[in-house]
């Protein structure tokens, strides 16, 4: 009886919905007013009545469901969850301590799934539908949601959560996590107030935005940073800072701005600081040209397995521009602008890791020359599958070490020489 109580209830609130929804905003008070005012209509035409904890779990439900994230709220206010996915309207999982699990929670069918998502977009310039059937949005928090319905997916619609962690603010959270080390923090930080250029690379889901988030905070304040991404996920605590995002083409395939597009007009609005949320094509050359033309500290992320992929993708990239330059030279432009890769991976214990900070150390014989100047070894596992290992020091002075002394960074030679 509750499953066909509560879907009178629901189609009443639908049928007031552009009353209540659509002239301001509802605050969680007034929504679980209307839908008691809806309870109690539905009982007196139905002739019959909810217990009391039926009631309350009833009103909890449609509350969750119309403020947007409907039975997944509880999922995404536990701290100890770092991902949810929804694989069709039965199976929904969770990512807790870098493990999947199988939770016991089910929407009831494709169409209580789609109310939930068609929640989440209501708010943004984003859509689904059988044209455009996949789209990214980002929450107030940070947290970044994938979606994407049939007929693309033959699962039904599939939502991807990937939470924003707030209680990793600073260098030393990295440090409490196991991500880097104390002597790796303390070069990371002097790398970005020396304005090295930096690209970090990594898988999905190993933390490059994370990290990248962090060490963008001990940017200067008086700095004025332009922050270019396809989906919000940078959240910086400057206020100097300008934030841009591309748009999808219209339903007739017009007005699409591209990362490129961004980039190119960001370099008119006078940065101190370009910020990329994500390398995906032809701005790679772009951004080589801005970084080798002196716009010193730019940061970016870039979805590769390790430096010397990073280096191959971004020359890839490049080639895409439509200009007309052979490999060696966007190699050469590559060497010239890049200063640092920071290479994040998501270990087989699910701790994520910065296993390689690695230094663009020149170009030799039509190649880029890289140089580790701290890595991670993996010596096993112990018996509880947990990764055993240290970080390593490449025992190399960078050939940027100077520019840490012309900006009165104290960072001592021995960092780059001495084991932990």
């Amino acid at each position: 009886m509750i499953k066909g109580f509560k879907e009178k209830v629901y189609q009443r609130l639908i049928f007031e919905y552009d009353r209540l929804f659509k002239k301001s905003r509802l605050t969680e008070e007034e929504l679980k007013r209307e839908i008691e005012k809806a309870i109690e209509r539905v009982s007196s035409e139905s002739r019959s009545s909810l217990l009391p904890q039926e009631r309350e779990d009833l009103i909890k439900e449609l509350v969750d469901e119309f403020m947007g994230l409907g039975l997944l709220r509880e999922l995404f206010e536990d701290k100890s969850i770092t991902e949810i996915m929804v694989n069709g309207p039965k199976k929904i999982y969770i990512e807790r301590e870098g493990k999947m699990q199988l939770t016991d929670l089910y929407f009831e069918d494709e169409a209580h799934l789609m109310r939930t998502i068609y929640r989440l977009l209501e708010s943004t310039r984003r859509r689904v539908d059988e044209t455009l059937p996949f789209t990214d949005i980002s929450l107030a928090d940070g947290s970044r949601i994938n979606i994407i319905i049939p007929p693309v997916s033959l699962t039904g619609p599939v939502i991807t959560i990937r939470k924003f962690l707030k209680e990793i603010r600073d260098i030393t959270d990295l440090v409490s996590l196991g991500t880097i080390n104390e002597k790796m923090a303390r070069f990371l930080v002097a790398a970005i107030k020396a304005r090295l250029n930096i690209v970090f690379s990594g898988a999905t889901g190993s933390g490059k935005t994370t990290t990248l988030n962090v060490l963008s905070s001990y940017i200067e304040p008086s700095e004025r940073i332009i922050v270019i991404e396809d989906t919000a996920e940078l959240s910086l605590s400057q206020d100097h800072v300008v934030r841009l995002q591309t748009k999808p083409p219209s339903i007739e395939g017009k007005g699409e701005i591209t990362i490129r597009d961004l980039f190119r007009n960001s370099l008119r609005m006078r940065p101190r600081r370009i910020i990329l949320g994500e390398i995906r094509g032809a701005e790679a050359l772009d951004m080589l040209q801005a970084m080798s033309s002196g716009h010193r500290g730019s940061l970016a992320v870039l979805h590769a397995a390790s430096p010397h992929d990073a280096v191959s993708r971004i020359e890839t990239m490049a080639l895409f521009s439509g200009v007309s330059l052979p490999s060696w030279a966007i190699r050469k432009q590559i060497a010239s602008s890049l200063d640092l890769i920071i290479q994040q991976d998501r270990l087989s214990d699910g701790s994520r890791k910065i296993t390689h900070i690695t230094e663009v150390r020149g170009f030799e014989n039509d190649e880029v020359i890289l140089q580790d100047l701290f890595f991670f070894e993996i010596e096993g596992l112990d018996s509880e599958g947990r990764v055993i290992g240290d970080w390593r020091v490449g025992k190399v002075l960078p050939k940027f070490y100077p520019q840490f002394t012309k900006r009165g960074i104290d960072l001592p030679e021995e960092i780059f020489n001495e084991e932990s």
